[in-house]
């Protein structure tokens, strides 16, 4: 939820944001259609936009695919939530252009709100897990591929369109590349380069094989395709496991490496990898303290500096820019303090973060760049000035409690544990939405737990609070909701260990057992009847 993780990276560590189901198509048919079914809209939107059919339920959903198949049109499916940055970043950067629109009239769009009634539920179904996720199926309900939000507007909408001009899915293209890839197009590789790995969700590969999968194709993509195998080699070294030290074979990597950054061109179509995996492709290529190391950081600064001032880019791809080069400064700092920033670089940061906030207009971009800026202004040691930003902007915000979940994590951080807790508060109190308030919630028990364990009758009050909640939602245990729920009994069993707070557990446990009862599913009900039992995982 906060900043903990970049949220353009979507990485492979993408763990701010278990398990989702694992199937061949995530959007069937149901098998038996429900007695009054929900026509999909086809709205025709007066601002000229895009005509979003908003989902919510199987029976919205499954409506929606029936209308793809009557109009022979594909499906793209956005899954997403008001508060959420990326999500803002694809309505100020994507949604509104009119190329975009114009591609969206070739498609049924469906927009699934993740704070819906029943919306988490079509989260298990789609096998989605991070906002913002994208997918394009067939008309028949068949996933086609996963398209990576993290992009420019104009590569996704042209990779919306290879995807929408592609004859099999992603895993059929990926199963041909395996096997040998004879006959696979230019464009085959494109998709399976630009395919969003990050939200996959074991869809066509499980979780971990994702390294090896992409360090396999990197070294099956014909040289020919540039930047397919530009992207794919970038993606493998990103992922790959580097606790060890660099890569065996990082000699034999660097040059193409430093080849696509002393390119700009290359550099301009990769920016999203680039500027989310520098210090990673860093530390996967050269020795701590080596000459390669100072050689290969400094092309990358060069390069990401060329990014930071493309005024073609987003204001908040330059600031992930300019975020990875504080990064870099701090790779080679001791584990045992804190890492210094040089002055020059933080004070770019300070302009950066200063100019984009004064030259902002639009509440969904101011959203997704100031939560960048502020986290740029942090990362760089700059707390006080993060602080001042957020403070700034909570009027300014139609999602204020993001911006307090970031002073809580300021707060943390300067070792202010009174105002940690009052910033976690006050998000969990302004927050909005079922499952943005069981996420907020879980952050807020998670803190009370870490800082005030001492502090009984607060966390029980919580506690029952959420479990309240919970017990009022017909998707809880679905989802991000599930999710949330699995922290907050993992909180409390390990706040509980060796017997401590028993009549609290048992309390909570006794509302926790009226809640179980009544759900409808046994999944559900085991879930839910282990959910405070040790062992439980936070």
């Amino acid at each position: 939820m906060s900043r903990a993780v970049p949220w353009f990276a979507a990485t492979l560590a993408l763990a701010m944001l278990g398990a989702c189901s694992k199937r061949e198509a995530a959007a069937p048919a149901a098998t038996t259609p429900p007695p009054a079914p929900v026509a999909a809209a086809k709205p025709a939107p007066a601002d000229g936009g895009i005509a979003w059919v908003p989902a919510a339920t199987d029976a919205e959903v499954d409506a929606a695919f029936a209308r793809a198949r009557t109009e022979a049109k594909p499906v793209f499916v956005y899954w997403g939530a008001k508060w959420c940055p990326p999500c803002n970043q694809l309505q100020a950067t994507l949604f509104n252009r009119q190329d975009f629109i114009e591609r969206s009239r070739a498609f049924v769009p469906v927009y699934v709100d993740g704070d819906k009634p029943g919306a988490q539920r079509l989260g298990t179904r789609f096998a989605v897990r991070g906002y913002p996720t994208t997918v394009l199926f067939d008309p028949a309900g068949q996933e086609l591929t996963r398209l990576p939000g993290e992009v420019d507007a104009q590569q996704f909408t042209e990779l919306l369109t290879l995807g929408m001009a592609a004859q099999r899915s992603a895993k059929a293209v990926l199963a041909q590349a395996l096997s040998g890839g004879p006959g696979l197009a230019p464009a085959d590789w494109r998709l399976l380069a630009h395919y969003s790995w990050e939200t996959d969700q074991q869809q066509i590969v499980g979780k971990d094989g994702v390294a090896p999968l992409l360090r396999r194709l990197s070294q099956a993509c014909p040289p020919e395709q540039v930047d397919s195998a530009a992207r794919l080699r970038l993606k493998a070294l990103a992922a790959a496991d580097t606790k060890a030290g660099p890569l065996p074979d990082a000699a034999a990597q660097r040059a193409p490496v430093q080849a696509v950054l002393a390119d700009a061109a290359q550099s301009r179509r990769h920016m999203d990898v680039l500027t989310n995996n520098a210090a990673a492709l860093v530390r996967a290529l050269s020795a701590v303290g080596s000459a390669e190391r100072v050689a290969l950081a400094t092309a990358f600064d060069r390069s990401l500096t060329q990014l930071q001032a493309d005024d073609t880019l987003s204001r908040a791809d330059r600031l992930m820019a300019l975020v990875a080069r504080v990064r870099l400064s701090q790779l080679e700092a001791p584990k045992d303090r804190a890492p210094a920033t040089p002055a020059a670089l933080r004070a770019e940061v300070r302009e950066l973060a200063a100019r984009f906030d004064r030259e902002i207009t639009d509440g969904h971009e101011r959203q997704a760049v100031i939560t960048t800026a502020a986290w740029a202004l942090e990362q760089a040691g700059l707390l006080d000035e993060s602080d001042t930003l957020l403070k700034a902007n909570l009027a300014k915000s139609h999602s204020p409690y993001y911006l307090m979940a970031d002073l809580a994590d300021n707060a943390k951080k300067r070792g202010d544990t009174a105002a940690a807790l009052d910033w976690h508060a006050q998000a969990f109190d302004k927050s909005e939405g079922p499952a943005t308030r069981l996420q907020w919630g879980a952050h807020y028990l998670g803190a009370l737990v870490e800082l005030a364990p001492q502090d009984g009758e607060r966390i029980e009050r919580v506690a029952k609070q959420l479990l309240d909640e919970a017990a009022a939602m017909a998707d809880a245990f679905e989802a991000r909701s599930g999710r949330s729920l699995q922290r907050i009994g993992g909180h409390l069993s390990g706040w509980a260990k060796g017997g401590a707070h028993g009549d609290t557990m048992k309390r909570l446990q006794r509302q926790l057992d009226t809640m179980c009862t009544k759900l409808p599913a046994a999944q559900a009900r085991r879930l839910c009847d282990g959910l405070l039992k040790p062992g439980a995982s936070a």
